[in-house]
């Protein structure tokens, strides 16, 4: 009697237990192709108003190449942060983080550069630098886009839903008072990146006073700390035990403006809008770019 080819001398059970790992594998790739699926919606998604939006397209032209190179790689720990606390799979080591933000970044370039093509923004007349930079700055939303896929295109559905990445996200370890800056610091960032093209930014900087700014300012602090520990919204953020409540002001939702403030003035200079400016329009260009970035870091911890 032959055996077959593969085989050898295994048994019923032995056969059995290859075929078992066989499916698993397979059961694993289809996973991790609807992952991946999921991650191109999550991009299309986050990114779809910068895709359509002409300034971004016209400062993937002309936005320097050194500045905008820094900004991507500024913006790759923040997605391996990301995801680590809430990313494409859930993840136990920091390495499966750095690989599933490589994932996010592959992902929010391809999905970028083939909406590009599609709406007749990238053509073969073009320098590969232009499309490259065309490409490389809508990679960034659409790429914080496939990282948050997970928390965001998949509602968890509890205990016994068996749909990969259906578990929610991770459970911060570490320090609370760092992980709160950080997820500042991202919610912050793709508000900036979203409002800084614009020209309306400019517009209402160069028209308002500087008393109009210092309010603006103030009205921004309220309303970051109405979002995060007032208006009791879903998922808002308990205050610190034992906290009181100028403790809590001062070193989250001030510490937090200040962070949504950096990040703006950065996001500016990366798009070149701060070239020419004097030191008071710099500062209230940042102020009003901040109103919106404030919003974001407040409002990021509700979301993720």
């Amino acid at each position: 009697m032959s055996v077959p080819v593969g085989t050898g001398n295994k048994g019923p059970l032995d056969r059995a237990a290859g075929g078992g790992a066989v499916m698993a594998a397979r059961i694993s790739n289809r996973d991790y192709a609807v992952v991946l699926g999921r991650a191109f919606g999550g991009a299309l998604i986050f990114s779809m108003p910068m895709l359509m939006t002409m300034e971004m397209w016209w400062l993937g032209f002309s936005a320097d190449r050194l500045r905008l190179a820094l900004f991507l790689l500024a913006v790759f720990p923040l997605l391996v942060g990301l995801s680590y606390f809430a990313g494409l799979r859930e993840t136990e080591r920091w390495t499966d983080a750095v690989q599933d933000a490589l994932t996010a970044y592959a992902v929010g370039f391809l999905s970028s550069a083939l909406f590009l093509w599609l709406f007749g923004v990238l053509a073969p007349e073009q320098t590969l630098a232009e499309m490259l930079g065309k490409v490389a700055l809508q990679a960034v939303p659409a790429s914080i886009g496939a990282v948050l896929s997970r928390t965001q295109l998949n509602l968890d559905g509890g205990p016994g839903d068996t749909r990969p990445g259906s578990a929610g996200p991770r459970t911060p370890r570490g320090d609370p008072y760092a992980i709160e800056l950080f997820f500042m610091t991202v919610g912050a960032l793709f508000v900036a990146f979203n409002v800084a093209p614009t020209e309306e930014m400019l517009l209402i900087a160069f028209q308002m006073s500087s008393l109009q700014a210092l309010a603006l300012a103030l009205v921004s602090l309220l309303l970051m700390h109405a979002f995060v520990y007032t208006l009791d919204f879903a998922g808002q953020e308990s205050p610190p035990e034992h906290a009181s409540l100028a403790g809590i002001f001062f070193r989250f939702t001030v510490v937090g403006y200040a962070i949504a403030l950096l990040v703006s003035l950065y996001v500016l200079w990366t798009f070149g809008r701060t070239d020419g400016l004097g030191p008071a329009e710099v500062m209230q260009t940042t102020v009003v770019l901040g109103f919106a970035s404030a919003i974001g870091a407040a409002t990021a911890r509700l979301i993720l």
